[in-house]
């Protein structure tokens, strides 16, 4: 009876979820309803797939409008008028262009025009597809307009918006919101009316009493309407599903490619790799998986034939296929893994690849795929409302002072201090809270489809310039669309980057296979950096917390970064089973502690879970699910999935299958609990190895070519640790860093044998152009010979030539920085504007005569943290105090639970909410001599001792041991003065 139904994916206008509006139809016995959100499609498919629980058929289509004006309603008769009103509606959004007063002549598509918009338009004729839409108020208005006799073109067209007062407020200020407006200036025709609500089957009778027909008309309609999309366990795969001309031929290419790489990954294939192999293909072919590895292949391919590097992660890992196809690097016959994680004949989904290229590359790799292959798109995610956002958003709508605001969005405020506006503020914010705000781009998902993309959603084209869909990934799967996750990172570019920079700077040097990670894994001087806590700069292994935990664990080889690697993890981390792994690790007797069960299923990690296909193995094993049980309880541990009614159904079996076993509740629900706390967060175990890869693959890079690969981390936006800090970390490894300079520094870091000059893209306000300029001119004329020289070179103001001389640039010419100065103020006429057309002729520069102007270090510090952000001398030596009595931090171990007072310089600091709900903080520091030291810091010294910032601390407190891991636990912290800055004298 409705057809015109909006959620709040009618962004900044709708005010509740597709599942409310057929809870509310249901409510009012309707068993037909029709979805139209304002352009936008984002809650479609969700709307068809739920509302058969509800009794009601859905109907879909979009409310066609030019901002708040609405021009018409398209309704899908079939999913072949779904398909046109996307592709309409994304032919707008993508040029965007308005939308036009009429429709177009759609096939498959009712199209009901608002009757204010005919009574406008003074609209006389209509197609046969096309409806006059009345609402219960305009029924007022008909019986004196010349449409009452157009029975067979009226329909009932009553929006449903709101449900009660209460969202009506809500959706005014989501308008003013919109609109960016104080809620008393809100026009009001970008407004719903207070009357856009469902009514009864009783009601509408009666207000249509005299007009029946329009009831009848609009029933008729719907009834000719239908929508389907197969879901859950009923639906196909819709990502392309042949690569070649048809699936014998695509088979037939994925074994030929096997056979290719087989001898390249095994010298002497055993009969267990051969048996492997058969399986795999046997079932990737009984699945119709074969076009999905293809196309991952033929991804990878062409990244390869570009000299990209690429790292394939995900449980396809798991796959000796996509090994011996180059998706990954992975071994799994070398680290044992679990095949029914990647693939079993329960699983309905495709294995996931996560393919890493460098985020320099992502963007041709992305490029590629849109042009390879035929129906593509990027996958949407939806952007809520925060509470922050809301209250921020909220408060600007009442008019509240920024203060007022910033007080109540940070919680630091007390109820009785607000006025009536901060009040409504946090009422309606509890309402907005969690809203979608906007459809944004997911991360990493693209879709590789059967069927155009318009057949199952309307398209955006964000900033990225691709196709993007408008629903999430829980729909897509839903449907049968399973993404190709590609995603860019640094850690690639850094190697890609070292290798580049070591040709350069060593072309003597032969040339190294970064894919020899066989060699890597083997090399004891590698392996000791693991152990030793020496990553930094390298991908996933440098952050304190990794650090730590390798020295806890002594880790010394692959298979041991592999569990790290997982261990790490939030989930495992935060349920106790990190630490009971570290001491079962360390502690052979602490083995034998473990279930006997669990210890047959998860040996290599002596009975704990770590990986996230242990999930399955239990579940499996232990707890006697079948495979697809255990693939929906692993799905489940995961966002939205933990809600669904598999899930609970699959959670009750798992106990109950337990019980009858004999196994008893303590048992059962501690291994319950700990699948619950990290199934979510853990890694596959083909997807830890694939990170340990490249983290080998950083780690002999930083080991035998040191000063290089810090050029390449520096130039690629370092990683977990600041600028500043891997400046340090070159220096320890040797490097001699040179501040910016005109003649041998370009816009990102360089290196000449064992010096590293800072780029000049480091200096905080020194122009993009004033760089390109300075640059070009040196390419192509020479370096620069003197001040005099580089002003007759290069069009630059004395602002920014005034940068250059304060960083140093100029000091291979023997002059001070403040001679220089005085000179370029002199010499550089700021009086008249300086053309940028090239001299014929070099003027004569005027020499002056000037006293001697001398500048000392502590200057010259000062202007660096000012023009860098950090200073390139020693912070120790700037300290302005007298140093106490004090240890370093390789003293630490001789110190056990003494106090002990240490001097570092701030590394990195973050805080954490402990099991009691209480703030700590995890600090590293630097000392003296280059050291690294972790201090912890329990609640009670949180706020009364706080850290504020780079620059050196004295720590006291007392020494504590962990698996032979030092740290401090702190008593107190001060931060030390440094030297006044003399330039304010």
């Amino acid at each position: 009876m409705y057809l015109n139904c909006h959620t709040y994916y009618s962004l900044r206008f709708g005010t509740f979820s597709e599942l409310d509006l057929l809870e509310l139809g249901q409510a009012f016995g309707f068993k037909t309803l029709a979805l139209t959100d304002i352009n936008n499609t984002s809650a479609c498919l969700n709307f068809i797939r739920k509302a058969k629980d509800y009794g009601i058929k859905p109907v879909v289509g979009i409310d066609f409008r030019n901002g708040a004006k609405q021009q018409f309603v398209g309704i899908a008769k079939n999913n072949e008028g779904f398909y046109e009103l996307n592709r309409f509606l994304s032919e707008h959004s993508h040029a965007k262009k308005k939308i036009p007063e009429g429709a177009p002549d759609f096939k498959d598509v009712f199209v009901v025009y608002p009757f204010e918009q005919v009574l406008q338009l003074e609209k006389k004729s209509f197609k046969a597809h096309e409806f006059i839409g009345v609402s219960v108020e305009e029924m007022k208005r008909l019986p004196f307009t010349i449409y009452k006799d157009f029975k067979d073109k009226l329909v009932l067209q009553q929006q449903v918006t709101v449900r009660a007062k209460r969202d009506f407020n809500a959706h005014r200020l989501l308008r003013a919101i919109d609109n960016n407006t104080l809620l008393s200036k809100l026009p009001k025709t970008e407004e719903c009316l207070e009357t856009d609500v469902m009514y009864s089957k009783e009601k509408l009778k009666d207000v249509f009493q005299n007009f029946h027909f329009i009831l009848e008309n609009t029933e008729a309609l719907l009834e000719q309407c239908t929508i389907h999309f197969d879901f859950g366990n009923d639906r196909i795969s819709q990502n392309q599903s042949v690569y070649l001309e048809n699936e014998d031929a695509d088979f037939e290419r994925l074994k030929m490619l096997c056979e290719q790489g087989l001898p390249k990954r095994y010298k002497n294939p055993s009969q267990k790799i051969k048996d492997r192999l058969q399986t795999e293909l046997k079932t990737i072919r009984e699945m119709n998986f074969v076009s999905y590895f293809l196309i991952n292949h033929d991804i990878v391919d062409f990244s390869k034939r570009r000299g990209f590097v690429h790292v394939g992660r995900g449980s396809g890992a798991n796959s000796i296929v996509a090994y011996l196809i180059g998706i990954t690097d992975v071994d799994p016959i070398e680290l044992d893994l679990y095949f029914e994680r990647f693939i079993n004949p329960y699983r309905s989904s495709p294995p996931d690849f996560d393919i890493d290229f460098s985020w320099k590359e992502r963007e041709e790799i992305t490029q590629y795929i849109f042009k390879r292959f035929k129906h593509v798109a990027l996958l949407a995610v939806y952007n809520t409302f925060k509470y922050r956002a809301v209250i921020r958003e909220l408060g600007k709508v009442f008019g509240l002072p920024k203060e007022e605001i910033d007080k109540i969005s940070v919680g630091k405020y007390e109820k009785p201090e607000l006025d009536e506006f901060g009040h409504l503020v946090l009422k309606y914010s509890k309402l907005i809270q969690g809203f979608p705000n906007y459809v944004s781009v997911h991360s990493c998902g693209i879709l590789i489809l059967d069927k155009p993309v318009h057949y199952f959603s309307a398209t955006d084209m964000p900033p990225k310039g691709f196709p993007t869909v408008q629903f999430d990934m829980i729909i897509a799967e839903d449907v049968g669309i399973f993404k190709f996750d590609i995603l860019g990172q640094r850690g690639l570019a850094k190697i890609k980057d070292t290798l580049e920079i070591i040709k350069y700077n060593k072309p003597d040097d032969p040339p190294i296979d970064i894919t020899d990670v066989e060699t890597f894994k083997k090399d004891p001087k590698v392996n000791a950096m693991l152990k030793n806590g020496k990553a930094t700069g390298a991908y996933y292994v440098e952050s304190p917390a990794m650090r730590g935990l390798m020295q806890k664990l002594q880790t010394q080889d692959y298979l041991g970064l592999v569990a790290a690697s997982s261990i790490i993890r939030p989930g495992v981390s935060d349920s106790g089973m990190k630490q009971e792994f570290i001491k079962r690790q360390r502690d052979p007797e602490r083995r034998k502690e473990g279930h006997p069960v669990l210890l047959e299923i998860m040996p290599e990690t002596y009975g704990i879970m770590v990986y996230q296909e242990d999930v399955l193995k239990v579940a499996h094993q232990f707890a006697g699910l079948t495979l697809g049980e255990a693939d929906v309880l692993r799905r489940g541990m995961s966002g939205k999935f933990r809600s669904r009614a598999e899930f609970v159904a699959v959670e009750e079996k798992f106990i109950a299958n337990c019980r009858a076993k004999g196994y008893h509740d303590d048992l059962i629900f501690e291994v319950w609990n700990q699948i619950k706390s990290f199934a979510g967060y853990a890694f596959a175990k083909g997807h830890s190895a694939s990170y340990a890869v490249e983290s080998y693959q950083s780690l002999y890079l930083k080991c035998y070519y040191p000063l290089e690969f810090m050029v390449a981390v520096l130039n690629n936006g370092g990683g977990f640790y600041s600028t500043e800090h891997y400046i340090h970390e070159a220096e320890q490894c040797g490097a001699h860093i040179e501040a910016p300079c005109i003649n041998n520094s370009d816009h990102p870091n360089t290196i000449v044998g064992d010096t590293i000059y800072l780029g000049l893209g480091y200096l905080k306000n020194l122009e993009h152009y004033t760089v390109k300029r300075l640059l070009t001119e040196r390419n192509f004329n020479g370096p620069y010979e003197s001040l005099d020289d580089f002003i007759d070179r290069v069009p630059i103001s004395i602002e920014q030539l005034t940068i250059l001389i304060r960083i140093g640039a100029f000091r291979f010419t023997g002059v001070p920085k403040a001679t220089l100065l005085w000179h370029a103020m002199f010499k550089l006429n700021v009086s008249k504007p300086h053309t940028e057309q090239k001299q014929l002729f070099r003027p004569n520069h005027k020499n002056f005569t000037l006293p001697e102007l001398v500048s000392g270090w502590v200057e010259d510090a000062y202007d660096q943290m000012e023009l860098l952000g950090f200073p390139l001398f020693d912070y120790f030596s700037l300290v302005n105090e007298a140093f106490k009595p004090h240890i370093f931090a390789k003293d630490m171990k001789t110190q056990v639970n003494k106090p002990v007072l240490l001097y570092g310089k701030l590394v990195n600091t973050r805080y954490h909410k402990a099991s009691n709900n209480k703030i700590m903080r995890f600090s590293t520091f630097i000392d003296a001599q280059g050291d690294y030291f972790d201090a912890v810091h329990f609640h009670h010294v949180v706020e009364k001792y706080p850290i504020h910032g780079i620059g050196v601390y004295e720590c006291f407190g007392k020494v504590i041991e962990e698996f032979g891991f030092y740290s401090i636990e702190v008593i107190r912290t001060r931060k030390l003065a440094l030297k006044p800055d003399p330039r304010l004298n």
